[in-house]
């Protein structure tokens, strides 16, 4: 449930977001939208500019691998 919210509120907040930080590289925007707001704001970001939902797809499936990854690393220190 929490991760549909975040790709709810991702997908909602993300453009007017990067509109008021000024962000105007398509790239920047479809990566920061997809690791942050997962398919929702992928699935937005393709809406908005086709290269901003490539980017979108990229940050996805690389914050999912580094997830993978690092998550069991972490994981030991707390055990």
């Amino acid at each position: 449930m929490l991760v549909l919210l975040t790709g709810i509120i991702g997908a909602v907040v993300a453009t007017p977001l990067l509109n008021a930080l000024g962000i105007r590289d398509w790239r920047a925007r479809g990566f920061a939208t997809g690791v942050a707001a997962h398919g929702i704001g992928t699935a937005r970001a393709f809406q908005v500019h086709e290269t901003a939902g490539a980017f979108a797809g990229i940050g996805m499936g690389l914050n999912a691998v580094l997830t993978a990854l690092i998550a069991p690393a972490i994981l030991r220190l707390f055990l």
